[in-house]
């Protein structure tokens, strides 16, 4: 990665929407089913760049299009990075970033709500996706 021309970079991402765990085996089952990620007929979640821009000397903004469960929305990813460059033992160069994006969940058709006998509802709509990358050079 140059860092003097970050806005040449191209972001793809493509995650496999079973593999989301949230530490509760039951909870991630629930989650892939039609209420929520509907695994069974969209597989998958992919992040495409559309622009990244240097906000400050430590710190990248990505705006892409990210689609959940067939629905295509523009999104900001924050990225804090990337880390001077490693040689690993296998000889590979290797950097890091760590970001966030917040998106709410019913943009992504994921509306399911239950209602307390107090009022209150069992989830928020905000989902803040945490994420800790590993970029590798190409030789």
């Amino acid at each position: 990665m140059d860092d003097n021309n970050v806005n040449s970079l191209k972001v793809e991402i493509e995650i496999d929407a079973a593999s989301v765990e949230t530490g509760d085996d039951e909870r991630d089952e629930y989650l892939q089913g039609e209420d929520f990620f509907y695994v069974a007929k969209y597989p998958t979640i992919t992040f495409v760049s559309k622009r990244v821009a240097k906000t400050d000397e430590n710190r990248l903004q990505v705006i892409g299009e990210l689609t959940i469960r067939g629905i295509t929305k523009e999104v900001s990813v924050s990225l804090e990075g990337p880390t001077p460059e490693i040689q690993d033992p296998g000889g590979m160069i290797r950097r890091g970033v760590t970001g966030s994006a917040k998106i709410n969940r019913k943009d992504f058709g994921m509306v399911l709500n239950k209602v307390l006998d107090n009022g209150s509802v069992i989830l928020g709509n905000d989902v803040t996706i945490s994420l800790d990358i590993e970029m590798t050079k190409k030789q």
